[in-house]
């Protein structure tokens, strides 16, 4: 059946902006021509948007033409801002951005873990208050918070977890008591994910299986370009996976003996410290693990000293050990998601898929190859421990244009 003609004029307002949004300003002309619409149609959704305080003239096509044919239309970046935020159990990190998703501030605190979930929540939201106000936003319009843990499919709200502080569900009810504005909260892997796709090492991908190593273990999994969160939230749980390699099972409260043992950031500064390497974070919050792997990557990359009559063990021979002991441990849990999902792409994300590069993802490759009779690809993340805050942002800027581009009654 045809629409019906304020269907019509929704749909052609909603790609009219998306369009804006993708490529940047455009004339109307430019617009007749890529919406296929006619000129008329064109000038009336202009004049509509226009009036709606959704875009305005940010210009001219070029000096060689004047007059309205030539105006460039943008959206209104400052009609919404936007925040995203990463929480982990060790602090919080913000960033605050236009509906264009252009950063104006950013901004990160360290919660230790003796804070009391009282105090631990009031930093977290005067830190979100504070980089609003410094980005000049008067209000937020929607926050995107990416959270370690369990997200209930039917409420939307972050489940208890053992092992996560209090202060982590506390900091929702917070936000939204505290803030004029929409709160979306999502797994950090799913949203990190969502950024691999949207801007990262899965550009090409519509099903895939990320990986993330940073502080802990995780999976996401996106199937035909669908985040797959499973009946209770839980797809991906990887810590938990029973695995060879460990001393014990894990339990239903505790991941110690799962995946987890074998790939968390301690178990991996201890496979480290069994080869002779030591390493020093780079930056605040850097898990151990992503500096050690860093590390290795780096002497293994470094021109190799000249042969000695008498050869000893070097450091680039321990390294070499290390990041192969590794790519052993990863591989496991990797082939238990190939083989139930045959994602045929596996990112190695956080910050130790990062910082190991094409070098781990190439012997974890090389290893499933072996192991699996499926194939799969190993790729490395381009964004490691930022993908969540760009997850969060890209979650919290969808929800604000499906807000703010819908049509409205008249």
């Amino acid at each position: 059946m045809p629409a019906s003609p304020s269907t019509a004029r929704a749909i052609n307002d909603r790609v009219a902006l998306r369009l804006l949004q993708q490529e940047g300003p455009l004339t109307a002309g430019q617009l007749k021509q890529l919406t296929g619409l006619s000129r008329p149609t064109v000038a009336d959704l202009v004049e509509r948007l226009t009036a709606a305080g959704l875009i305005e003239v940010v210009g001219e096509s070029g000096e060689q033409r004047r007059g309205p044919n030539a105006r460039l239309y943008g959206i209104v970046a400052d009609r919404a801002h936007l925040a995203a935020l990463d929480v982990r159990t060790e602090g919080v990190s913000v960033v605050v951005c236009d509906l264009l998703g252009r950063e104006l501030a950013r901004a990160s605190v360290p919660i230790a873990d003796d804070t009391g979930t009282g105090p631990a929540v009031e930093q977290a939201v005067t830190l979100v208050e504070r980089a609003a106000k410094e980005a000049g936003a008067e209000r937020l319009h929607t926050v995107g918070v990416g959270a370690p843990g369990l997200i209930d499919p039917a409420t939307g709200e972050l489940r208890d977890s053992s092992g996560l502080p209090e202060w982590h569900r506390r900091l929702v009810a917070a936000l939204q008591e505290r803030l004029p504005a929409r709160v979306i909260v999502e797994n950090e892997t799913n949203l990190a994910a969502l950024a691999e796709q949207r801007d990262g090492a899965a550009r090409d991908r519509d099903t895939f299986v990320l990986l993330w190593l940073g502080h802990g273990t995780g999976a996401a999994v996106v199937l035909d370009g669908r985040l797959r969160r499973g009946a209770s939230g839980g797809t991906g749980e990887i810590g938990f996976l029973p695995v060879p390699g460990t001393s014990t099972l894990p339990s239903a409260t505790d991941c110690e003996g799962g995946f987890h043992s074998l790939a968390g950031s301690a178990a991996i500064a201890e496979l480290a410290a069994g080869h002779g390497l030591v390493a020093t974070a780079v930056s605040p919050g850097e898990p151990e693990a992503a500096a050690l792997v860093r590390q290795a990557v780096a002497t293994l990359s470094s021109p190799s000293p000249s042969p000695s009559p008498s050869p000893s063990p070097s450091a680039s021979s321990g390294a070499d050990r290390f990041l192969s002991a590794l790519a052993d441990r990863l591989a496991i849990g990797a082939a238990s998601v190939v083989a139930v999902l045959d994602p045929g792409c596996v990112v190695l994300g956080g910050e130790v898929g990062q910082t190991g590069g094409e070098v781990l993802a190439t012997r974890v490759g090389e290893r499933l190859t072996r192991m699996s009779p499926l194939p799969v690809e190993v790729r490395a993340s381009t964004l490691g421990g930022g993908a969540v805050l760009r997850g969060a942002l890209l979650t919290a800027r969808e929800s604000a244009q499906d807000d703010l581009f819908a049509p409205r009654s008249r």
